[in-house]
C-alpha cells in the first residue's frame, strides 16, 4: 500500500463518521427544522366564513355613495396565493383582513373558507373544505391541511369558527329577508314562524349540528396530534357567533319602510328580536355543548356574541358612509360611526359588492375580531373569554378597541 493511499483512508473513515453523527442527530432531535414546539410562532384559523374574511373587502357599506370611498382593502383583497393574484380555493374569501392575521412576531395562516361546514362538500361548482381529512386531486380538507402544514411549522394557536352553516344559517336569514320584501306592515310574513327555518331548528337537527361541530373540533385535535403536537404545545380556540343585527328596537329605519331595503337590512323587528333572543343564542348554544363535551386540557372558548353591539347593521348611533360626514373610510373617527357588518345585497349587481359577502363582519368588524385574538394569543400562553367593545378610537395597530376578559 503507498503511503498516500495509507494517509488517505482515516480521512475517508472520519467523513462516514461526521455523516453518520448528523444523520443520528436530526432523528433523534438534536437538529431539527421548524414543526411542533420549534422555531418561529405560527397562529393557524380553520372554520367558515365568519373566519376566512368574507366581507373584509370593505369598511363600511353604502348606497349612493362611490365603492371606492369605502374599498379598504381593493380587488385582491381575497387573493391569498403566494402572488396574491388569485385565491387558492375560488370563493372561499379568505380576506387580507381577516383575523388570523394578528402580527406581533407571530406568523399566520388561513384555512377557512367561506360556505364551508363541517364536511368537506362541493357547492355550486366550489370546493367548500370542511374541517374532515377530505382529499382530492387539488385540494384538501382543513384538517388535512392544517396537519401537512403543523408537521413543519410551528403552530401556537388553532382558531376555530363552525356550525353555522351546518345549522343552515345562510338560508334562515334568505328566509327572513324574502319574507320582509314579500309582505307589509299590515300583512307580515314573519319568517321565526316558517317552516323552513323552525325545521332547522328540531331537536333532532340541534342534536345532528352539535355532533358535527364535536366531531370537527375532534378532527382539528387530531391533525395536530398526527403533526407530532402533545396538547401543552399549542391551544385549540374555540370562537362563536356575533349578532349582526340589533333588536327590533334598535333600527334607526322604521319597518316597513323604504329605508330598510335601501341599506340591506330586510328584518321585520318580530324576527330581528328573534334572530337575537332564540336564533343566535341556540347557534352559539350548540357551538358551548360541542366544546364542552370534549376533555381536551388545551382547549378554551372565545365568545364574540356582543363584540360589535353599537356598531351592527342598520342599528341606531352606526351609519353608512352615505349617512355620515365622512369622505372615506380612512376619515378619523370613521371606525366609530361605521357599521361593521355588510349590508344584505339579494342579488348581484352592477357593483363590485357580491351577494355572498353579505352579513359578514367588513374590514373594522375583521380588525376588531383581529384585537381580540391577539388578546386570546396572550403573547403564547392563550386565554379564552369574553371580548368586547372597549370604547372608541383606534388602537396602535389600527384597530378597533376591544377587551377580552
Amino acid at each position: 500500500m503507498s503511503p498516500l493511499l495509507a494517509a488517505r483512508r482515516p480521512l475517508v473513515g472520519v467523513a462516514i463518521l461526521v455523516t453518520l453523527l448528523a444523520l443520528a442527530a436530526v432523528r433523534t432531535g438534536v437538529a431539527r427544522a421548524d414543526g411542533p414546539g420549534s422555531g418561529s410562532p405560527w397562529v393557524a384559523t380553520v372554520g367558515d366564513s365568519y373566519m376566512s374574511g368574507e366581507g373584509g373587502r370593505w369598511a363600511g357599506n353604502t348606497v349612493l355613495d362611490d365603492p371606492a370611498d369605502v374599498d379598504a382593502g381593493g380587488a385582491s383583497a381575497y387573493f391569498d396565493n403566494a402572488t396574491h393574484t388569485a385565491e387558492t380555493i375560488p370563493n372561499c374569501h379568505r380576506s387580507s383582513a381577516a383575523e388570523a392575521h394578528i402580527g406581533h412576531g407571530v406568523s399566520s395562516v388561513n384555512f377557512a373558507c367561506s360556505g364551508a361546514t363541517t364536511s368537506t362538500e362541493t357547492v355550486g361548482g366550489d370546493f367548500k373544505p370542511g374541517l374532515d381529512f377530505a382529499s382530492t386531486a387539488s385540494d384538501d380538507g382543513q384538517a388535512a391541511s392544517l396537519r401537512d402544514f403543523a408537521e413543519t411549522h410551528n403552530v401556537k394557536l388553532v382558531a376555530i369558527s363552525i356550525g353555522g352553516n351546518d345549522l343552515h344559517f345562510a338560508d334562515i336569514i334568505t328566509q327572513c329577508v324574502t319574507d320582509y320584501l314579500t309582505s307589509t306592515v299590515l300583512l307580515k310574513n314573519v319568517c321565526n314562524n316558517d317552516t323552513s327555518v323552525t325545521a332547522n331548528l328540531t331537536s333532532t337537527n340541534l342534536a345532528a349540528v352539535t355532533a358535527a361541530i364535536r366531531g370537527a373540533i375532534t378532527h382539528i385535535h387530531t391533525a395536530m396530534a398526527d403533526a407530532g403536537y402533545s396538547e401543552s404545545q399549542y391551544t385549540l380556540l374555540v370562537q362563536n357567533y356575533e349578532s349582526p343585527i340589533p333588536p327590533g328596537s334598535g333600527f334607526r329605519y322604521s319597518q316597513g319602510g323604504l329605508n330598510r331595503g335601501l341599506v340591506g337590512c330586510e328584518f321585520w323587528n318580530a324576527d330581528a328580536d328573534w334572530a337575537n333572543t332564540t336564533l343566535l343564542p341556540t347557534l352559539n348554544g350548540l357551538i358551548a355543548s360541542a366544546a364542552g363535551g370534549l376533555s381536551y386540557t388545551n382547549l378554551r372558548t372565545m365568545n364574540l356574541s356582543s363584540a360589535f353591539n353599537g356598531n351592527r347593521l342598520c342599528e341606531t348611533g352606526a351609519e353608512t358612509i352615505d349617512e355620515s360626514d365622512h369622505a372615506t373610510w380612512q376619515d378619523a373617527g370613521a371606525s366609530d360611526d361605521f357599521e361593521w357588518i355588510q349590508s344584505i345585497h339579494a342579488v348581484q349587481v352592477l357593483s363590485p359588492f357580491q351577494v355572498q359577502e353579505s352579513m359578514h363582519p367588513n374590514w373594522w368588524g375583521e380588525h376588531a375580531l383581529r384585537n381580540c385574538l391577539r388578546q386570546a394569543y396572550n403573547n403564547g400562553s392563550p386565554v379564552g373569554g369574553t371580548c368586547t367593545r372597549d370604547g372608541a378610537g383606534l388602537t396602535a395597530d389600527g384597530e378597533p378597541k376591544m377587551d377580552l376578559n
